[in-house]
């Protein structure tokens, strides 16, 4: 009677070491954040999608932030999503800083020059289902209470992006479950993370041994922002001087073809157009001290309003998407192509 405990015993002991003795996660430049932190012991992200939702998959999910219309469940197509912007007007969906753990617009400038993306209002949505917060800082002076369930909830802060930022629709249950998948195929891995050699041993080490586990997910999390820092501020006091700064005007340039003519080249996302003519150079320059919504100073830290019969308008730009260094930049840029 006692052979069938000791026999289980053995074998639960037999299965026990064999688990035991399986290697744990081995980090490489490929493994996903997310993963590498909740295999250190921390708390999985609460935003994962939900597919059981009949017609949800990242095919769906990518066709709507890229082009803003996707097949729907049961046949045939969508609605736009919006009829004056898609998700990319304002996003980039590829990485967009050189450094994660910081805010810096010219390092942003730079690296997007470097690999073919435009200079954007809205922070990039590469990554943006490792983040916790959403709509920070001065986005509650825009948009009220409408920010405080969007700030930790990415379903709510996509809602509030479709309805709002994009003067569209509301989007359905699949349909929100489908972005969701689609951003979690841009979900940060660890090469992007600047993470030296001797980090990576630290953090191969707490997997394999159990211990330094905390240390090892703050050395993770220091790597990146948990979400975008917003300030907003405002044109210079006396427009004419502009910010008591001397522009550059060749970076001038890069945020003039890199911005500017993102949305206003061959009116792609307005209906104002803006192109390389010395005319378009002239009339920016004569309205750049003026108080309309032609100045680069007003439009760049105001943004507008949609105008009778045009919903589509501007984002405002915050400190942390464009300096008052590269205002008057652009500034400098337009002053010398206007002659």
């Amino acid at each position: 009677m006692k052979i069938i405990p000791i026999l289980f015993l053995i074998t639960l002991i037999a299965w026990s070491g064999e688990w035991l003795s399986t290697p744990s996660l081995i980090v490489d430049e490929e493994t996903p954040v997310a993963r590498v932190l909740v295999e250190l012991g921390d708390e999985p992200l609460a935003h994962q999608p939900d597919l059981s939702v009949g017609g949800a998959s990242v095919e769906v999910g990518r066709d709507l932030v890229l082009k803003g219309i996707a097949k729907k469940p049961n046949g045939g197509k969508t609605t736009k999503q919006s009829n004056h912007f898609v998700c990319t007007s304002c996003h980039n969906v590829q990485k967009e800083d050189p450094d994660l753990s910081v805010s810096d617009p010219q390092a942003r400038l730079e690296y997007v020059r470097d690999h073919g993306m435009p200079f954007l209002q809205g922070t990039t949505l590469y990554g943006a289902v490792n983040r916790t917060s959403f709509y920070n800082g001065d986005y509650e002076k825009k948009y009220g209470d409408l920010v405080k369930p969007a700030r930790n909830n990415i379903r709510e802060a996509i809602q509030l992006c479709a309805v709002e930022c994009s003067q569209g629709r509301a989007l359905a249950s699949w349909e929100m479950e489908s972005v969701l998948a689609y951003l979690w195929t841009l979900e940060l891995k660890m090469k992007d993370l600047n993470i030296k050699d001797d980090e990576l041993q630290k953090i191969n080490m707490a997997l394999q041994q159990g211990s330094m586990a905390t240390d090892a997910i703050q050395l993770v999390k220091d790597k990146y922002l948990p979400g975008s820092p917003a300030t907003f501020v405002t044109p210079p006091e006396n427009r004419t001087k502009g910010y008591p700064l001397k522009g550059n005007a060749e970076n001038g340039a890069l945020i003039y073809d890199l911005s500017c003519k993102h949305c206003h080249e061959d009116k792609r996302y307005s209906f104002f157009e803006l192109d390389d003519t010395n005319y378009s150079f002239q009339f920016l320059e004569r309205h750049i001290s003026r108080y309309t919504r032609y100045s680069v100073y007003q439009v760049a830290r105001y943004g507008t309003s949609p105008i009778p019969g045009k919903m589509a308008y501007m984002p405002n730009y915050t400190l942390e998407k464009m300096s008052d260094q590269q205002m008057e930049d652009l500034r400098a840029y337009i002053d010398q192509m206007s002659k």
